[in-house]
C-alpha cells in the first residue's frame, strides 16, 4: 500500500487525504513532523515537505498537486472532469486554494520562526492582501457542490479549514458565503470532514 507523509494541520495534507478517499485508493498515513527533519521525509523529498506519496515501488511523488494528479489517473478521473473545459476549471480553483495557502503559510512560519523584533509587518500585510483579495473573489462566486466533485473543491475545503485554524475570527468578516460553503461541504461530504485540517 502507498504510505502518504503527511501533517494533521497541513492543508496540502487535507486535501491529499480527501482525495485519496474520495477516490478510494487506500493509503497508510504516516504523520511526521517537518520540523523534525525525519529521515524517512527527507529521503522521499529532499526539500522535506508534505505531503510526500511514497509508491509501493519506493518511488516518491510531492507536491500536493502531482499527488492529485497522480490519483486521478489511478482512479480514471475521479478527481477531475474529462471536459477540457471542466478539468480547467478545477485544475485553476485548486491553484489558487494552494496560493491561499502559500501565503498563510508564510505569514505563520514569519511569526514562528522570527524573534517578535524582527516580525516584518510589511510582508505580513502584503500576504494578507493576497489571501483577501482571493476570498473575495471566491466569497462573489463560490463554486457549485454538485454530486461528484473535484480536487478543486477539496483543496478549496482544505484551505478553509487551514484559515479557521490558524487565522479564525479574521478571514470570515465579509464572507458568510464562503462560510456556509464549507459548512455545505461538510454536510455534503461528511466521510472528509476528519481530513480538514485541526
Amino acid at each position: 500500500m502507498p504510505k502518504l507523509l503527511y501533517a494533521s494541520t497541513s492543508p496540502y495534507s487535507s486535501k491529499v487525504r480527501m482525495a485519496a478517499l474520495y477516490a478510494g485508493i487506500a493509503v497508510d498515513l504516516v504523520p511526521v513532523k517537518t520540523e523534525d527533519k525525519p529521515a524517512e521525509l527527507i529521503s522521499a523529498n529532499p526539500l522535506g515537505k508534505i505531503p510526500v506519496l511514497v509508491l509501493e515501488d519506493g518511488r516518491a511523488i510531492h507536491d500536493s498537486r502531482a499527488i492529485t494528479q497522480h490519483l486521478n489517473r489511478l482512479s480514471k478521473n475521479a478527481l477531475f472532469p474529462r471536459n477540457p473545459d471542466k478539468r480547467l476549471e478545477a485544475e485553476v480553483l485548486e491553484a489558487l486554494a494552494d496560493g491561499i495557502c502559500d501565503c498563510a503559510l508564510s505569514m505563520v512560519y514569519e511569526r514562528r520562526t522570527r524573534p517578535e523584533a524582527f516580525v516584518y509587518q510589511p510582508w505580513l500585510d502584503r500576504q494578507w492582501t493576497k489571501i483577501a483579495t482571493a476570498l473575495d473573489l471566491i466569497n462573489a462566486n463560490p463554486p457549485k457542490l454538485p454530486k461528484k466533485i473535484t480536487a478543486g473543491h477539496m483543496a478549496l475545503r482544505a484551505t478553509l479549514g487551514y484559515l479557521a485554524l490558524r487565522f479564525s475570527g479574521q478571514w470570515e468578516k465579509g464572507r458568510s458565503r464562503l462560510v456556509r460553503w464549507a459548512a455545505r461541504f461538510d454536510e455534503k461530504f461528511p466521510e472528509l470532514k476528519g481530513s480538514v485540517p485541526g
